[in-house]
C-alpha cells in the first residue's frame, strides 16, 4: 500500500490557482494571451485531463465575468495588477470636452420650430368618440371595407365628362375585363356603287 501511495502522482491544483500562476509566472506587461497560459501549465504540471483546452476555456471565461481577470486586445491580466488597464464599457467612448470653451445655451422649445417627421393628423371629434364607445369590443376579423369617398375628398376642379362609348351606347359602368377590340365598319356593296 505504501508504494501505491509513493508512486501515485501529486494532484493538480485547481485551475484558478494554475491560471494566475501563469499569468504571474509569464509578467508580460501587455498581458498573457490563452496559448502562452496553457504553454505555461503544460511545461510546468505535466499530467494533465486530456479535455485542458477546453477546461481552460472555461475557467477562464469564468475568471473573467467574475473579475478576477481583465480580457484586453486578446490578453488576460489580474484584476488587481497595478499595471493593468481600466476596464471599459462597450461602445465608442464619448468625446473629449473642451475644458476651455463656452458651456452651448439651451435651446428653448420655440425656436427649435417643427419638430421632426410628418405632423400629427387632426383628429376629429367623431373619430374619438366612434374609438371611446369602440374601445372594449373585440375587432373584427379580416381586412375592413373601404371608406366611401366624400365630397370634402374630390378635387375642386370639376373633372371632364367621360367619353362616349365607341359602339354608341351610353357611357356607364364598365365590366371586367378587358373590352373587346372595335371593328371597323365593314363597307357595304350598296354604299360602293
Amino acid at each position: 500500500m505504501a508504494t501505491d501511495e509513493a508512486t501515485k502522482p501529486s494532484p493538480i491544483p485547481p485551475y484558478p490557482e494554475m491560471i494566475l500562476a501563469a499569468i504571474e509566472g509569464l509578467d508580460d506587461k501587455s498581458g498573457s494571451n490563452k496559448s502562452a497560459i496553457s504553454k505555461y501549465i503544460e511545461g510546468k504540471y505535466g499530467s494533465l485531463p486530456p479535455a485542458h483546452a477546453s477546461l481552460l476555456t472555461a475557467h477562464l471565461a469564468r475568471m473573467k465575468e467574475s473579475g478576477e481577470l481583465v480580457f484586453l486586445k486578446n490578453n488576460y491580466f489580474r484584476a488587481g495588477a497595478p499595471d493593468a488597464p481600466p476596464k471599459r464599457g462597450r461602445g465608442r467612448p464619448p468625446k473629449a470636452r473642451d475644458p476651455n470653451a463656452p458651456a452651448p445655451a439651451p435651446k428653448s422649445p420655440s425656436s427649435t420650430g417643427r419638430g421632426r417627421g410628418r405632423p400629427p393628423k387632426a383628429k376629429s371629434p367623431l373619430e374619438a368618440a366612434v374609438k371611446q364607445a369602440t374601445a372594449g369590443m373585440p375587432k373584427p376579423r379580416g381586412r375592413p371595407p373601404k371608406k366611401a369617398k366624400t365630397d370634402g375628398a374630390a378635387s375642386p376642379s370639376p373633372s371632364p365628362a367621360p367619353a362616349p362609348a365607341g359602339d354608341g351606347s351610353t357611357p356607364g359602368k364598365r365590366g371586367r375585363g378587358r373590352p373587346p377590340k372595335v371593328r371597323p365598319a365593314v363597307p357595304s356593296e350598296t354604299a360602293a356603287a
